[in-house]
């Protein structure tokens, strides 16, 4: 319709869906665009605890206003604008420094996170040059395309580390890396000898079969990317690396694309659809919700307690065979009918042999998350919310239909 603008109410909207996904639907209310603060008496176009938040592709006069009535109130508002309404914004915050401004305004902080969108390609010299500027901590959770090349990993390394020692502002970057790299064995024999995980733990480097032909490249990969990065940074001198090692990501996606990936989320939507595979030795699913994962990392870059060098597990201690995991959507979501199908076992006889060994092997471990919890102060969920919270997101956001049972 000629004359009609939409970017507000779609900026609305979006920002909406995302405070959904954060704290949950129903934990606040969702105002339609059309529907003007002052009439309504409400703070803001969402309005959660004592936060105000205004969204608005044009901050102006009218936005002033509201702002300054929510400090009297004592509300704290949040301004989202996009990238063209900054400017504004920033014209704000020089009328606030000058005092030109109502009294409850006058010595406030307009303070501008800038969450935009970038890209850059980790397999070329100075991906990461100009995002870097300016910044005080990074988490490089990135893949890289190949970590069976060890070489190929330590160049990727190399050309993020060339742009935090460029930028002359990163203090500490947290490096994700994997459980892998605390408790893959080429030989469960070794998990029988040394069977706490924790962070000092390191897989059997020495055992000559540990070759990225017997799966092994994941975990070396990792282990050249955090002592590549580990060193850098005792090198430079201005920044710190700490490494954050996950377990198997649960939890539920954001966006549809994310149910191919995980990969657990991805063995999980095969649970709903009806198939899915045996884990590799038989081992459980030792999970961290993803959610928490984030805070994690947050935690981490955020900790005052934390040292270069120094590595964190982030998991729940929960583990569960991959075929009660499946199970498990029944029991927790009943209404959905859900026909659980039985795991595929795919290993040759010598291997499923050995299924009773290798299942006693693994529940003789003991998971630990102490130095996490006390760094960071992060609570983990139960793996229960997480396979709830994953099996409901796969339905609503990336559209999969459960087979159910007759």
């Amino acid at each position: 319709m000629p004359g009609v603008y939409y970017s507000g109410a779609v900026l609305q909207h979006l920002v909406g869906a995302k405070l959904d996904g954060s704290l949950g639907k129903g934990a606040f209310e969702h105002n339609s665009y059309s529907t003007a603060d002052a009439p309504s008496g409400r703070a803001g176009d969402f309005f959660i605890g004592d936060v105000a938040i205004h969204v608005t592709t044009s901050p102006g006069e009218a936005l002033l206003g509201r702002c300054e009535e929510n400090l009297n109130d004592g509300f704290r508002p949040i301004i989202v604008t996009t990238r063209s309404g900054v400017a504004v914004a920033e014209g704000l915050a020089s009328r606030i420094a000058s005092g030109d401004v109502p009294e409850s305004l006058r010595g406030k902080e307009l303070i501008q996170l800038d969450l935009g969108l970038r890209y850059a390609g980790l397999d070329q010299a100075g991906c990461f040059d100009e995002i870097f500027q300016g910044c005080h901590g990074v988490a490089h959770i990135s893949h890289v395309s190949n970590y069976e090349d060890q070489a190929y990993v330590a160049n990727v390394c190399d050309h993020v580390i060339a742009s935090i020692n460029a930028s002359g502002t990163v203090g500490r970057v947290v490096v994700t890396s994997s459980i892998a790299a605390v408790i893959s064995e080429v030989d469960l024999k070794e998990v029988v000898r040394r069977p706490v995980f924790y962070e000092d733990r390191y897989p059997d480097e020495m055992n000559p079969k540990r070759t990225p032909d017997r799966g092994q490249g994941y975990s070396m990969g990792k282990l050249v990317a955090e002592r590549t990065f580990t060193e850098a940074a005792a090198k430079n001198g201005s920044w710190e690396m700490i490494t954050c090692c996950p377990g198997d990501n649960v939890g539920p996606i954001q966006s549809a694309h994310q149910k191919d990936m995980g990969p657990w989320q991805h063995i999980i939507e095969g649970m709903l659809k009806g198939h899915y595979l045996q884990t590799g030795a038989y081992r459980p699913w030792m999970t961290v919700d993803v959610r928490d994962d984030a805070l994690c990392h947050i935690g981490l870059l955020e900790s005052l307690e934390v040292e270069n060098g120094e590595r964190y597990i982030a998991w729940s201690t929960d583990a569960r065979n991959v075929e009660d995991i499946c199970a498990d959507i029944s029991r927790l979501l009943p209404e959905l009918r859900h026909d659980t199908p039985p795991v595929t076992d795919n290993f040759p006889e010598r291997i499923q042999a050995r299924e009773a060994e290798f299942r006693g092997i693994w529940a003789g471990c003991e998971l630990r998350n102490d130095r996490m919890r006390e760094v960071t102060g992060v609570s983990f969920r139960p793996l229960d919310d997480s396979i709830r919270d994953c099996v409901e997101s796969l339905i609503a956001v990336a559209g999969v239909i459960p087979k159910v049972r007759a």
